[in-house]
């Protein structure tokens, strides 16, 4: 029987780490056929699991799956974080009709459509505030902290252990002495773009601090998925902050700044901020387990402006593309202009297709992109996909140093849309983003008036220009765009 036992491990262990190689690949790719949309996708990680033995099988499982979605499930089973606060209803179709007039009444379809898509009601009686560039953001904010009696609730994706972060750490641990609770959640990526890490220091002054999604990614690679990007901040219920910018030295754009950068951001007053707070507290009961609930944290909001607003929150968590399908709705709703900002432009191909259909029904559509990209790769990317856009009627500028970081939409001079998501896939199917859209004519107009602005700073670039780069950019740039979900 020994002997039996010897000659069958000796001779057959072969065959039974195939047939365990077997079992494995094929559970795999049914997980993959049964759960990736995307057919590409899908196609990509069956090659993978197949002609890459055993290690196809293990990358899909370290990062194919998205265990994300499986734990907010299970998370928000029978629980609702994320809502309006209490009084606040939702705008009427007549009040919509009378806000849009006869101007904007071809975007009614838009509020419909994205009233379906959306757990969150449109609000009304918002006021926001634009903050251009990192210094009257930063001084807005922090004054906002030290104001702060009753909470402070913060949620970035890049906290920097640098002069900024450690005015922020400050005036946090003072709220904290004072008594009010204060609250950071940091990406776990985004917490280690310096070391030692920010989140030490704010342990000290014995401020909660919960990263997003641990993991042993290197924080340095900044081509990683699931992660957050969200950048959200409120005080005491009534106040909240968002749009593009991290908290970290290089957004002052002092001179001689080795790496600055150009962003947006905006300050938020009125019913909106509680989608703002109900954003921020599922983030931070999904990381800790804390539910932030009661009347200290939920307080009655009352209308202070006139604009109509609604949060809208994404992630690989939640069934639909929102942000993505909001953009495409919005493009399809344009008649006379649609004008983009965004640092990194990787859309996919029906995104393309919506920018080329509105060009060519002959509406104005101007994207703003940074001439020198902070990501290699993501610019490269880029350039090998202008073309698409270039040859339907887009027109693209592209933006002077210092490195422009601004993620805005308007449509027909009414409709606006900020917040933290970019134009490429990454952003749109596969991070945490959180952006506002927004319906006012006059703030719109504002907003209209920063894109002219940088619009006047920038060029013009051309399909022939772009055609006109030697062979080898060509190739390489053409190369790159092949990683485009990663990008």
């Amino acid at each position: 029987m020994l002997d039996f036992l010897e000659w069958f491990l000796a001779s057959a262990w072969p065959w039974i780490i195939a047939a365990i190689h077997v079992v494995l690949m094929l559970g795999a790719s049914a997980h993959v056929v049964l759960t990736k949309r995307d057919t590409r996708a899908a196609i990509g990680w069956v090659g993978v699991i197949w002609l890459t033995p055993i290690g196809g099988t293990l990358l899909y499982i370290m990062f194919g799956i998205n265990r994300i979605q499986r734990k907010a499930r299970a998370l928000r089973h029978g629980v609702s974080q994320r809502g309006s606060s209490p009084g606040t209803r939702g705008v009427s179709q007549d009040a919509i009709e009378r806000i849009l007039g006869e101007e904007s009444e071809h975007l009614e379809p838009l509020t419909t459509f994205v009233n379906r898509l959306s757990d969150l009601p449109l609000v009304d009686g918002n006021r926001i505030t634009p903050l251009c560039g990192g210094r009257p953001t930063y001084d807005a904010m922090l004054a906002a902290i030290d104001s702060a009696q009753h909470y402070v609730a913060l949620q970035t994706y890049i906290f920097d252990n640098d002069p900024i972060g450690q005015l922020f750490a400050d005036a946090l641990g003072r709220a904290h002495q004072r008594g009010c609770l204060v609250r950071v959640l940091i990406d776990d990526v985004g917490a280690r773009y310096t070391w030692p890490s920010i989140k030490h220091t704010l342990r000290k002054r014995g401020i909660p601090v919960a990263t997003f999604n641990p993991t042993l990614i290197p924080g340095k690679f900044h081509y990683t998925n699931l992660r957050n990007h969200r950048k959200i901040m409120v005080v005491d219920g009534q106040l909240g902050f968002t749009g593009g910018m991290n908290i970290r030295q290089g957004h002052l754009c002092d001179p001689g700044m080795k790496h600055p950068i150009d962003d947006l951001h905006f300050q938020i007053e009125g019913p909106v901020v509680g989608h703002l707070r109900g954003t921020f507290a599922e983030d931070w009961a999904f990381s800790t387990g804390e539910f932030l609930d009661g009347p200290t944290w939920d307080p009655m909001l009352r209308p202070c402006g006139q604009s109509v607003c609604r949060g809208i929150a994404d992630g690989p968590d939640i069934e639909h593309d929102k942000i993505r399908l909001t953009m495409l709705g919005a493009i399809g709703c344009a008649r006379q202009s649609v004008e983009i900002v965004t640092p990194y432009f990787l859309p996919e191909q029906p995104m393309i297709t919506a920018l080329n259909v509105a060009a060519m029904r002959g509406v104005a559509v101007h994207i703003i992109l940074p001439e020198r990209g902070n990501l290699v790769l993501v610019r490269w990317a880029c350039t090998a996909q202008l073309w698409q856009v270039l040859q339907r009627g887009c027109r693209v500028w592209l933006s002077p140093d210092p490195f422009d970081h601004t993620k805005l939409m308007v449509v027909d001079g009414t409709w606006s849309f900020f917040g933290s998501a970019n134009w490429d896939a990454r952003s749109l199917r596969l991070n945490f983003e959180f952006n506002v859209e927004c319906y006012d004519r006059d703030f719109a107009g504002q907003l209209a008036a920063i894109i002219h602005g940088k619009r006047a700073r920038s060029r013009e670039t051309s399909l022939a220009e772009v055609d006109g780069r030697p062979l080898w950019r060509r190739l390489r740039d053409g190369v790159s765009r092949l990683a485009l979900p990663y990008l």
